[in-house]
């Protein structure tokens, strides 16, 4: 097994300036993390390390990810993760991935080349879906637009993938492990403050939509407005008023994907967050206008 993990490093040696540590941080992540570890074993840059930070799975993630021979630590929660990630990283560079993403074989070259060339400290990248499910296709797009439009003033960088320089991760002091839920924007925004932050445009990373095939779109649209009026108001989440699970996924559900007109469903997730999101709403309009 330590020749596999040797593999990541011994085969990119004398080739790259920069030493690239993928972090990947887990919590039962079984169905999908197979699957990542193959695609970065392809990749035409290869990884210089890879690291698994495990939240104590159940399923035997922990045990995969150590008969793969890459590097294994316990972690947490996705902030506490990826921290606990690039603690042990050796890497000059940090690659955030979650497990169900699908990088294509020159996804990291391609990143890394324009990373370099715009001088960047922390960024991230486009989605596309995992799978064709045109849906999927519409979301992903309305998300790169919504991403785009919305970066001068409110900087977004979905925590499935990150990639930053050790020297701006350290000076941030990271993610900050004390937040509920948007702890992704949180560390894009003060990544802007202190440094150069932007959106890489030669590649877009494949992610799995598990979550909006188990939660409806309707009722997951609803948690994801819900954090995006904070993130406009510049707060991080540090309370919910509704739950967000974590290792509980397998294969996506696309059967719960058209599921725009459960009203019962609907109405159950609007009245836990009515309240909190208007009074957010009122204390948004002050703000605009003074």
């Amino acid at each position: 097994m330590r020749n596999k993990e040797y593999l990541y490093t011994a085969s990119n040696k004398g080739q790259n300036k920069t030493h690239l540590s993928v972090i990947i941080p887990t919590l039962n992540e079984i169905a999908y993390l197979p699957q990542l570890l193959d695609a970065l074993a392809k990749q035409t840059r290869l990884p210089d390390e890879i690291i698994v930070a495990d939240a104590g799975s159940k399923d035997g993630t922990a045990e995969l990810a150590q008969s793969r021979g890459v590097r294994f630590v316990h972690g947490g929660m996705p902030a506490v993760g990826r921290n606990a990630g690039a603690r042990a990283a050796k890497g000059d560079l940090l690659l955030f991935l979650d497990a169900d993403v699908l990088p294509p074989p020159d996804f990291i070259a391609r990143v890394l080349e324009e990373f370099e060339q715009k001088k960047q400290d922390v960024a991230t990248c486009f989605i596309a879906p995992l799978d064709g499910n045109p849906l999927d296709g519409m979301i992903c797009v309305g998300t790169n637009l919504y991403f785009q439009i919305i970066q001068p003033f409110s900087p977004h960088a979905p925590g499935f993938c990150i990639l930053s320089k050790r020297t701006a991760h350290e000076k941030m002091g990271g993610f900050d492990e004390s937040l509920t839920l948007s702890e992704d924007i949180d560390y894009a925004r003060r990544a802007k403050k202190n440094g150069k932050f932007g959106i890489l445009s030669s590649a877009r990373i494949p992610v799995s939509m598990r979550r909006v095939g188990k939660e409806g779109l309707v009722g997951l649209g609803l948690k994801y407005a819900w954090c995006e009026i904070y993130a406009l108001m510049g707060k991080p989440v540090r309370n919910a008023p509704f739950g967000y699970e974590f290792g509980t996924f397998g294969p996506a559900n696309v059967s719960n994907r058209l599921n725009f007109f459960q009203i019962r469903k609907l109405h159950h997730q609007w009245s836990k967050l009515e309240s909190p999101m208007q009074r957010i709403l009122r204390n948004l309009q002050e703000q605009l206008g003074r």
